[in-house]
């Protein structure tokens, strides 16, 4: 895409616009989430759309990171070596809970292995499905849920809550060493302080993300993994938590071989790659792809097992706010932009009439096409969505953007008759098979949600 500094004035208001209505009304916390069912998956939420992580989630989760040190970085070198050794078999884990973070840190530090990661959201297959593999019967309050194997007995033993595995970890390998000088009272009350802090920061600072199954992967046709991928990741890297935020949102198990700094699967992995040690590194024996970038990871995740690649959830943020407000002012200044005002009342109405003709042709001779302005990142990201699905479609642009000068010669009379076809006059609209499906968030998003964007199609 090439850049325009129009383009960049346009974001960059958005993204402003974002975090002043963050700080004035929130997110919408993970308890609107519907109530957990035992014989369907919850309905999605639908203000939760998570997209391809770009530069903003990048540094907050980097901040995350640092918030956290100096925990989940570093294979502990005074952990014990246990006299029977044991396997962690399934770990039911939610990356944006605190409580789980604390256990991921501790099987990085111990360097440790874990047989299946099964994300547990409160929409997620584990804690809904019964047909489901995974499936238990648990809520997201008992989080974290870790089941261990004696490799000598086979005896399988569960363990519920942070309390009881850390207990168990402690038990085994030995407790961690203190971070806290307690000599110095003063040190140790401000350590204390930036510890408790650094708790919370994590998942305020990731608010949104890691935490629920997104709607591109809640479906029955959602494609899955048959065989199990396998991810190399340490807690403490702020590149691992995009990748494995994605797999809780997409609801995909995984075998995680914990990498920190100083852990043996280094050199394992560096013999897989052929000398890197980079994590997060993916492996998918589904379709023999390996790959270290976490953004190329996240892009291969979302192509191959949702059904559809999510567009961006800033403006979605900002799109349930201004759509509503903006709506009645498009409808009245649509056909005033147009010449409804103008004395010849005959010939305007001549123009909308030519101009629905003109869109009742285009409609029909393309399955899917999409009306758009070049400077809308609404619409940018609207056909970034269809281009992720590999499918054939047209688009028609009516301009730069709807304000005059920038609208192109006959977008004007098309806006309206748009309008008085459809009741929608804001762009992108999109149209599968004749049939208007709406704009991007509250019409192309639910309908590939819900599977009607393809029935129309066949």
């Amino acid at each position: 895409m090439k850049s325009d500094p129009m383009k960049f004035i346009l974001y960059f208001s958005i993204f402003v616009s974002f975090f002043f209505l963050q700080s004035c009304q929130g997110w919408i916390p993970s308890s609107n989430l519907p109530a957990a069912s035992t014989n369907r998956l919850n309905p999605h939420r639908s203000s939760l759309c998570m997209s391809i992580p770009n530069a903003l989630d990048t540094t907050t989760s980097g901040f995350a990171s640092i918030a956290r040190l100096p925990f989940g970085t570093t294979v502990s070198s005074t952990s014990l070596i246990p006299e029977t050794k044991n396997t962690i078999k399934l770990l039911y884990d939610m990356e944006g809970n605190n409580e789980c973070r604390q256990v991921r840190e501790r099987i990085t530090e111990l360097d440790l292995a874990v047989k299946t990661v099964v994300p547990s959201a409160s929409n997620s297959r584990a804690l809904n499905d019964e047909k489901y593999k995974y499936y238990v019967k648990q809520s997201v309050d008992d989080l974290p849920v870790m089941v261990v194997v004696d490799d000598e007995s086979g005896e399988e033993k569960s363990l519920v809550g942070l309390q009881n595995i850390m207990t168990y970890l402690d038990g085994i390998y030995g407790t961690r060493e203190a971070i806290v000088d307690d000599v110095d009272e003063l040190k140790s009350k401000v350590a204390e302080f930036l510890i408790s802090l650094g708790y919370y920061l994590p998942a305020i600072l990731r608010l949104g993300r890691g935490d629920a199954v997104a709607g591109c992967a809640l479906s029955s046709n959602t494609p899955r993994p048959e065989k199990q991928l396998i991810l190399y990741s340490y807690e403490g890297n702020q590149f691992c938590r995009l990748v494995r935020e994605v797999l809780t949102e997409l609801d995909i198990p995984y075998e995680l071989c914990s990498a920190g700094k100083g852990s043996d699967r280094r050199s394992q992995l560096a013999e897989i790659t052929g000398g890197s040690t980079q994590c997060p590194y993916l492996m998918d024996p589904n379709t023999d792809m390996n790959m270290a970038d976490s953004k190329d990871i996240i892009r291969y995740l979302y192509a191959t097992y949702a059904t559809f690649t999510p567009p961006n959830e800033i403006l979605q943020q900002v799109s349930g706010v201004i759509t509503p407000l903006l709506k009645p002012i498009f409808k009245t200044l649509a056909p005033l932009q147009a010449g409804s005002s103008r004395e010849d009342k005959g010939s305007f109405d001549k123009e909308i009439e030519a101009a629905k003709a003109e869109i009742q042709n285009e409609i029909n001779s393309d399955e899917i096409v999409i009306y758009t302005y070049s400077l809308s990142p609404f619409c940018t990201e609207a056909v970034e969505v269809l281009n992720n699905l590999d499918i054939t479609f047209k688009e028609i642009s009516l301009g730069a953007e709807w304000v005059p000068f920038l609208i192109n010669e006959g977008g004007s009379q098309k806006r309206v008759a748009l309008g008085e076809m459809t009741g929608q006059t804001s762009l992108p609209h999109v149209f599968v098979n004749g049939k208007s499906i709406g704009g991007l968030y509250e019409g192309l998003v639910p309908a590939l949600e819900d599977g009607s964007f393809w029935k129309l199609m066949d």
